[in-house]
């Protein structure tokens, strides 16, 4: 199970290669296998499946690079942004918890 400070966690390991209104991709450190082992690439591409907004996920584990399309009517291109270089946290938290599904 991921959550908010997971997924905060995570992107401090991406860095954007390109990003377009509704696609973001990135390229992931490799010293994320050291420092995140709780989190696992399964919980990872489920994602979507618990926040809205978020439409698809690839991991490209060959390049090292994730590709996020993402709905921009529900996050703008800025929260991906401030989500990779750590700012705004406390109000992209929020955004994240608002979003999250219902699970089962």
């Amino acid at each position: 199970m991921i959550n908010t400070e997971d997924i905060i966690n995570i992107a401090s390991y991406f860095t954007i290669i390109h990003h377009v209104n509704g696609r973001l991709r990135v390229r992931v450190n490799p010293k994320i296998t050291k420092e995140s082992n709780s989190i696992s690439l399964k919980d990872i591409e489920d994602l979507p499946s618990k926040i809205r907004g978020i439409k698809s996920i690839k991991i490209n584990k060959i390049v090292a690079s994730v590709t996020i399309v993402y709905d921009p009517l529900i996050f703008a291109s800025s929260v991906w942004e401030d989500l990779i270089k750590g700012e705004n946290i406390e109000e992209i938290t929020e955004l994240i918890n608002k979003l999250a599904k219902e699970v089962a």
